[in-house]
């Protein structure tokens, strides 16, 4: 990796790695999505975290380096898009009184995507017995039986998640 402030070169790293790359990307990008706009975007997106980071990779390593980044935004792209869509589904059968502001909306589409952003971070039994709790309702034997694992177990699960929820809340508030 080479830091973005170095540029002992005639071009700067990084702005070699966008002039040499940008056009496949988008190109990659457009294939794997099917459309060029959110390609685009995605793109963008790839370069800036490449700039948060402050270092491109060896000039060998570009398109790899890339892919790797561009491939986790498109999941990311697909989660939200997939919370998005659960959430105005449910919102559609709300009397149209009751129906949330845009901005509201909006608001709470971003909140959903960190919490699932968050409950992602979690092992998977964890997150799972959250969920079924949470969601489902179920008790916490009902919880065990299904993971195959003690009612203790399920305590420590539900402990780990509802901390990383409460930590991250109190992370979030100035």
């Amino acid at each position: 990796m080479v830091s973005i402030k170095q540029q002992g070169r005639r071009e700067a790293p990084f702005d070699a790695l966008y002039h040499n790359h940008h056009s496949w990307l988008r190109r990659w990008l457009s294939a794997k999505l099917g459309c060029s706009h959110t390609a685009a975007d995605l793109a963008h997106d790839t370069y800036l975290r490449i700039l948060a980071r402050g270092t491109t990779p060896a000039p060998e390593q570009s398109r790899r380096f890339l892919t790797q980044i561009a491939k986790g935004l498109v999941i990311d792209h697909y989660r939200r898009r997939r919370i998005e869509t659960a959430y105005l589904d449910a919102l559609s059968l709300l009397p149209e009184p009751m129906a949330p502001s845009p901005e509201e909306q909006a608001l709470t589409i971003e909140a959903l995507v960190e919490i699932d952003a968050l409950l992602h971070g979690l092992p998977d039994k964890p997150r799972r017995a959250f969920f079924m709790c949470r969601l489902d309702g179920r008790s916490y034997q009902e919880i065990a039986d299904a993971l195959e694992v003690s009612v203790s177990s399920v305590e420590k699960y539900i402990a780990k998640a509802l901390l990383v929820c409460h930590q991250a809340m109190h992370e979030s508030q100035p």
